[in-house]
């Protein structure tokens, strides 16, 4: 069974994912910017792998509907800048607002739903110390005030942790914030719209403002009415679309689980009235299978419904929502979410329709009636599953103490082969370089490595999580044949230097 990501430690997965250029801070020699992220070589790769894998099994090759027949599936690639009427009727302009607390003191700004305080259990309130919920070195922060103040040497055990949210307003006057020692420091909760906003003209006036968009789902709805009109597609059917979206989050934070700017691997599945509940069950299920058959198959994943009272306003009638968790270092022992999949009902054909004076109905030539799908979302986050794919894979090794490597399923892992010549001589360069030119143009992700030991180039190998290593050694020559080292068990055995391409194949490419 895979090691619990709770005992791995996320200082060290992204000190790696630095020094192997999987991650990197955007704008890093400007001192960075919070929030953001880049994808160096190996990360842009692993990201790269993972939407592949998703439009290859979601949209060219979904398997059968719950009614036994093929899933009718089509691609979309809209537009980050839409009409700014888009976020009027989707309700983003009026509702897309978080509860923000701020602080007059350190001049900081945090979402009221992140922020916990700590008191003393037994003891009548008289001071309490906020924190930004997994933040271990804030709560430990303010687990050593409280004791300052109680003049008690405080453990776990003594104090009781809760939102903030739970508290009345009054509490307030009473609370230390996260980066002050004084209290009363923090206002009240007040709403924050999370759109960006940009202009689109020269003059940068209020008539010019358009917005980043904060979802991908809208761009899809926007264009039912094209994809019917210019496509075969018969309900019901989805449309699918990866791509960048931008909310700007007000305490970003845990690495790339909450950024500024992240992409979505997205579905809009529409049916028709009366048969949400059975595409609902089938895309929920289908998409948690998914996740699993990418190597996330351990106790770390759930797949959790939402409570009625956690609902978006657009599925508080549908069939429900559910979320596919994942148990990252920073959740324990808790989760955090992977994707959403949502009944979304006829919400958003129905506010477009009535916003645009555009019919965006649907015409069934057997029943001859029109009505407005229904809509079942599966959302992904791609930045999310790159993350969660790396806590999985970061694996120390047990007989290497100072040795980690990355345990990537080999679909997806950024490296696919590496090819070594044992020493630079005796026409063992030659041989691999041959090779090397052999695998490249079928498997892209080939890395040819003749320096170091080659103890030293499985090492690197690994900590990429290059899932085989090919050698040519002295008998090569000879017996035309080489050492393939495989990633997990580290062990070796000899193949036909001709069936090197057909070995690899059989294991990569499935």
């Amino acid at each position: 069974m895979t090691e619990p990501t709770a005992k791995k430690s996320m200082d060290e997965i992204m000190a790696l994912c630095k020094r192997r250029g999987f991650i990197f801070q955007a704008s890093e020699i400007y001192g960075g910017i919070n929030g953001f992220w880049d994808y160096g070589p190996l990360g842009a790769q692993l990201k790269k792998n993972l939407k592949d894998a998703w439009w290859q099994d979601t949209v060219l090759t979904p398997p059968p509907g719950p009614d036994g027949k093929p899933v009718s599936m089509v691609g979309l690639d809209s537009c980050i800048i839409q009409n700014p009427k888009v976020w009027v009727a989707s309700g983003h302009v009026g509702g897309f607002n978080d509860p923000m607390i701020d602080c007059r003191e350190s001049k900081r700004r945090y979402r009221a739903d992140h922020l916990w305080v700590l008191g003393v259990a037994d003891a009548a309130q008289e001071r309490f110390y906020a924190y930004v919920e997994g933040d271990d070195e804030g709560r430990d922060r303010a687990l050593k005030l409280l004791g300052k103040y109680t003049k008690r040497q405080l453990t776990d055990a003594d104090v009781v942790a809760s939102p903030l949210a739970k508290h009345p307003a009054s509490a307030l006057t009473n609370t230390v914030g996260p980066d002050t020692k004084e209290v009363g420091t923090l206002t009240e909760p007040r709403a924050f719209n999370l759109m960006f906003k940009t202009y689109v003209g020269a003059t940068a006036s209020e008539e010019d403002v358009a917005y980043l968009r904060p979802e991908t789902a809208q761009g899809i709805f926007l264009n039912f009415k094209n994809v019917t009109d210019t496509t075969r597609v018969k309900m019901p059917f989805g449309i699918a679309q990866m791509g960048k979206a931008f909310r700007n989050e007000v305490t970003p934070r845990n690495f790339t689980f909450r950024s500024r700017e992240f992409e979505q691997m997205e579905i809009e599945f529409f049916c028709a009235p009366g048969t949400t509940n059975e595409w609902y069950a089938f895309w929920r299920d289908l998409r948690m299978r998914w996740w699993q058959s990418l190597g996330l198959a351990s106790d770390n994943l759930v797949l959790r419904e939402h409570d009625k009272d956690e609902l978006a306003h657009y599925a508080k009638t549908g069939a429900g929502t559910s979320d596919v968790e994942y148990r990252f270092p920073f959740t324990y022992p808790g989760f955090g979410e992977l994707e959403g999949i949502a009944d979304r009902s006829d919400f958003d054909l129905k506010q477009h329709a009535q916003h645009s004076k555009t019919k965006l109905e649907w015409f069934d030539p057997e029943a001859k009636e029109r009505y407005v799908p229904h809509v079942i979302e599966p959302s992904a986050g791609a930045d999310r599953g790159v993350l969660a794919l790396l806590c999985e894979a970061y694996t120390p090794d047990p007989a290497r103490p100072s040795k980690v490597y990355m345990k990537f399923a080999p679909r997806l892992s950024p490296l696919k082969a590496g090819v070594f010549p044992l020493v630079a001589k005796d026409g063992m360069p030659e041989i691999a370089e041959k090779l090397y030119q052999e695998l490249k143009p079928r498997f892209g992700a080939v890395e040819f490595d003749p320096k170091q030991t080659i103890g030293k180039r499985y090492a690197r190998m690994d900590e990429a999580g290059c899932p085989f290593c090919f050698t040519i050694d002295s008998d090569t020559a000879k017996d035309q044949s080489v050492t393939v080292r495989e990633r997990d068990t580290c062990a070796q055995e000899r193949v036909a230097l001709d069936k090197v391409s057909t070995y690899l194949a059989e294991r990569i490419l499935v």
